[in-house]
């Protein structure tokens, strides 16, 4: 049974999401068990790409394949997780057809859904507590894509300087 909202009270209403793709390295290892638990609650099932310990891995081989997912269309959106966000958010960005934002609070999370339609969240563990990362998720999740012209013309203009 889908849900409507995934979090009870005075939580924004949230859409269930069918899948949700996921991947960290080894520096945001740490993060990763409250990080997955908040996606849970949020979605059916998680594809998981990312490292599954502490052990270093290359973080741009994990971001490509967490964005292959939202190219090979199984999911929309991707949350990646490294120590600072910013090499996964660089890298994601490489692939045309991502639009990945590094976001450590709501309020830009919230943003980069609305006027960026982003696709791929970027969270830093070295920045971010789990009470905002609770924060992010819902504001990122809650929040759709705006429908107004000048902005989806922006994401068009987005598209045209994309790499090839």
């Amino acid at each position: 049974m889908h849900k409507s909202e995934t979090l009870s009270g005075n939580e924004p209403d949230i859409p269930f999401r069918e899948v949700i793709g996921f991947a960290n390295d080894h520096a945001g290892f740490p993060l990763r068990p409250p990080v997955l638990d908040l996606l849970g609650r949020h979605s059916g099932r998680i594809i998981d790409v990312g490292t599954q310990s502490e052990e270093p891995v290359d973080f741009p081989d994990v971001t490509r394949r967490a964005v292959q997912t939202i190219l090979d269309k199984q999911t929309d959106r991707v949350i990646l997780l490294c120590g600072t966000g910013a090499g996964a958010c660089i890298a994601a960005n490489k692939v045309r057809g991502i639009r990945a934002a590094l976001c450590g609070d709501a309020a830009t999370a919230e943003g980069a859904r609305r006027w960026n339609d982003a696709n791929v969240l970027a969270l830093s563990l070295r920045t971010t507590s789990e009470a905002v990362l609770g924060e992010i998720l819902d504001a990122w999740f809650a929040t759709a894509a705006s429908p107004d012209a000048d902005d989806r013309a922006n994401i068009g203009h987005l598209a045209d300087i994309e790499p090839a």
